[in-house]
């Protein structure tokens, strides 16, 4: 197990800036995306994936996950809407092509949300399709595709992401646990999940919390840790304290949270050794 570090935690710092950053904490990777002003620009990975591949190359550090979204918002062009879902598939032979000469080893969208007018089965079956759809594109390159569940969505529960997940055969989880907690839902209702994911997101919560400070979560982290290590997880968790409107997720000290957390990890990953 790995960790990185998310570039949307640090909204104003260029993407080299937030490079360096993880470098200097002695993480040494970076989740990419498409906020703040480190955001990737879509327009070009939608236009020319290869030479968008070979600009986030020059960073020279490792890019565990690329986050995409097809349209703006949760909502905008989200895998529940069948009206979008040819040029989603459109674009994410793009983002395929991308993250693949990037080397990329995983990309995450997300599941979609019920929209206008739909049932929540509504919902989870044209997003079961839409997922079908794209999982098949990804096949053939070096990148895995993943789903992160998260709150709004319409997989808000571990039982629906284990519905998801056999809807759609060979599926994979980008799975942060805070998601969940905030939901109310115990860590060992989750635990379940570790087993199908590729990628990871790390940063405490409790019920009604998304994001908690590191001493006022109800997260294990030690168990959380051990679970990974109990599933043979061998992929990167990117630190994920934010400072963005989304679940009012404003009031952190993002860098203080982040250090405090890369140190839990480190403590517990070095058999409880501070050196």
């Amino acid at each position: 197990m790995k960790l990185s570090l998310a570039s949307w935690s640090l909204p104003l710092c260029t993407l080299q800036e937030a490079a360096a950053i993880s470098k200097a904490l002695g993480i040494g990777a970076l989740d990419v995306g498409l906020f703040y002003r480190s955001a990737l620009n879509k327009a070009e990975i939608l236009a020319d994936p290869r030479a968008a591949a070979e600009r986030v190359k020059t960073l020279g550090i490792a890019i565990p996950n690329y986050y995409h979204l097809f349209g703006e918002g949760l909502d905008g062009r989200n895998l529940a809407s069948p009206r979008d879902r040819g040029a989603n598939c459109g674009d994410f032979e793009k983002v395929m092509e991308f993250c693949d000469v990037a080397g990329i080893p995983t990309v995450f969208v997300l599941p979609g949300i019920v929209n206008p007018g739909q049932s929540r089965d509504d919902a989870f079956r044209e997003s079961a399709e839409s997922l079908g759809a794209l999982y098949e594109i990804s096949h053939g390159y070096g990148t895995s595709m993943t789903i992160e569940a998260h709150v709004h969505s319409l997989l808000e529960s571990p039982a629906d992401v284990r519905r998801m997940l056999d809807a759609v055969p060979g599926l994979k989880l980008t799975l942060d646990y805070a998601h969940f907690v905030c939901l109310g839902y115990r860590q060992e209702e989750i635990d379940p999940l570790a087993a199908e994911a590729t990628h990871m997101h790390l940063r405490q919560a409790r019920p009604g919390v998304l994001q908690a400070k590191s001493t006022q979560g109800t997260i294990n982290m030690a168990a959380q840790f051990g679970r990974l290590k109990q599933v043979e997880y061998s992929g990167y968790m990117a630190l994920e304290y934010v400072h963005q409107d989304y679940m009012n997720t404003l009031f952190d000290d993002v860098l203080s949270e982040t250090i405090a957390l890369r140190d839990t990890f480190w403590y517990w990953s070095n058999a409880g050794r501070r050196d």
